[in-house]
């Protein structure tokens, strides 16, 4: 790790970035899974294609809904999904935020943004009390594009909660059981799911999926950095 930041907000929390230095080798969740597992390129007959979206940083976000709701129209220009599930996307198609429970959001951020997201949204919040814990090293982000059909199917046979599309449109976000772990599976729109992944669970929901897009060719798309850092 490179040398950590620290800045204590006046009389209320220490604060650290924790992101590493350009100069240290970086490796995604799924770099030994690459390694043992293998990553088979998408081919002509892939109805499905998975892609590690590992370039993220990951914020929880808990406390009351209208001092929140402010700091973050103030700091990210988005309101706060106010409704059960709901997933807002941000207009750099990387950031997005999304209701986990009553006074708990999940705030994805592209990496290395996390600390002085915080920074700012502390500062906007002031004395409001309020928890922002930053999750980016314990969880990555799997999405899942490809033949709708072939989706739909892969998620049939994986989790409990109905994909059907009635029930679960665009924009929509859960906490569910996928094969025998938990996740937060979400829907940005009509052609990607996203599944959200503990870290200490990634390898074993990347082998569930290779196994169960089997029979729709399921092919790996691995960024260069972590084909880099893997190989």
């Amino acid at each position: 790790m490179s040398d950590i930041k620290s800045d204590l907000n006046p009389g209320t929390v220490n604060t650290y970035d924790a992101c590493p230095g350009a100069d240290i080798a970086q490796e995604s969740p799924l770099a030994w899974s690459y390694l043992n597992s293998g990553a088979p390129a998408p081919g002509p007959s892939s109805r499905i294609v998975m892609r590690e979206q590992a370039a993220r940083d990951h914020l929880i976000l808990r406390g009351g809904a209208i001092v929140i709701d402010e700091a973050v129209r103030q700091v990210l220009g988005i309101n706060l999904p106010a409704r059960p599930q709901q997933l807002t996307l941000c207009d750099d198609g990387v950031s997005s935020l999304q209701w986990l429970s009553p006074d708990e959001w999940l705030l994805i951020v592209p990496f290395g943004q996390a600390y002085n997201i915080e920074l700012e949204l502390r500062a906007a919040l002031g004395d409001a009390s309020v928890a922002i814990s930053e999750v980016s090293g314990g969880q990555t982000l799997l999405e899942l594009s490809g033949d709708a059909d072939a989706l739909q199917q892969l998620l049939m046979k994986s989790v409990i909660y109905d994909t059907h599309p009635q029930h679960f449109p665009p924009g929509k976000g859960v906490t569910t059981v996928f094969a025998k772990t938990s996740l937060i599976l979400r829907r940005p729109d009509d052609s990607r799911w996203e599944l959200v992944v503990r870290r200490s669970f990634a390898d074993y929901v990347y082998r569930w999926l290779l196994d169960a897009g089997d029979e729709f060719a399921i092919g790996v798309i691995r960024d260069g950095a972590q084909q880099g850092a893997s190989a």
